[in-house]
């Protein structure tokens, strides 16, 4: 067993930065581009619940309420719309009038992020498998065993170039019925070593938060979001899992494992 697994871990589906975990502002009392830039920054899941908050939070109660008792399927947004429209459209920021375009993938092309050269062994995309809980109590670190959230995604995509892109989903579980979102954040990383450790920093640039809300595709820019990035220091272990930790007090480390790609499908027999 790996000296990371005796860690106390909160298995997740998702994740965030710690220093992206302070309570957003809010607009009216909605869910919108401040929610989102905030989301977009977090690896573990009580980061999201502290960007969902504070007016955003009580407004989404209210939305899933209302789909409650119009007996909504989960996956039918037709009745989400139709039944709770104008309460969903309540719960969240509108839409521009001139949307920008989805950007399909942000490390690619001209404008593409630019970092330091990432060793081969980091490149490639990352899935959060499990995210320590810290609990500083007078200096002492305690950890601490949570239910795990299934309502969250997270993961990491590294390129040899030095850009990433970390994305969260956030499902009809949190966002209510008919509505879902992948909040992306991307920018350049910045590798080096120190002392025999090597170090991880993500300088996030822009992000998009994207997905259909109230029941209408959206494309909502966090060009101008107040991003935090993050440091970290990593190890891979066995190649196939990457261990970050926040340097500080709470030693806080989250697990990825590599993504493996899908097997194709069986081809018919003639």
């Amino acid at each position: 067993m790996r000296p990371f697994r005796l860690l106390v871990l909160l298995l997740v589906s998702a994740a965030a930065l710690p220093a992206a975990a302070q309570a957003p502002r809010t607009v009216a009392g909605v869910c919108g581009r401040t929610n989102w830039v905030c989301v977009s920054e977090c690896i573990d899941a009580e980061c999201v619940d502290k960007c969902m908050r504070e007016g955003c939070e009580d407004a989404l109660k209210r939305l899933k309420s209302c789909t409650s008792k119009a007996a909504c399927a989960p996956d039918d947004t037709v009745c989400a719309a139709k039944s709770c429209g104008l309460t969903c459209e309540k719960s969240f920021e509108p839409a521009p009038k001139s949307p920008e375009k989805r950007v399909e993938n942000p490390c690619e092309g001209d404008k593409a992020p630019r970092g330091t050269a990432v060793p081969e062994e980091l490149v490639g995309t990352w899935v959060l498998s499990a995210a320590s809980i810290p609990d500083v109590d007078q200096g002492k670190e305690e950890r601490i065993d949570v239910q795990p959230r299934s309502d969250y995604a997270r993961a990491l995509q590294v390129t040899p170039g030095g850009c990433f892109v970390m994305r969260t989903k956030l499902d009809d579980a949190t966002l209510g019925r008919g509505s879902t979102l992948d909040v992306r954040a991307w920018g350049r990383v910045e590798v080096k070593e120190v002392k025999d450790k090597k170090h991880l920093a993500l300088r996030t640039q822009d992000g998009q938060a994207v997905g259909p809300v109230c029941g209408k595709e959206r494309v909502v820019p966090l060009s101008k979001g107040r991003f935090k990035g993050g440091e970290f220091t990593y190890v891979i272990e066995e190649e196939d899992s990457l261990v970050l930790t926040v340097p500080g007090a709470t030693r806080q480390t989250f697990q990825f494992e590599r993504e493996k790609p899908e097997a194709p499908e069986p081809q018919p027999k003639p």
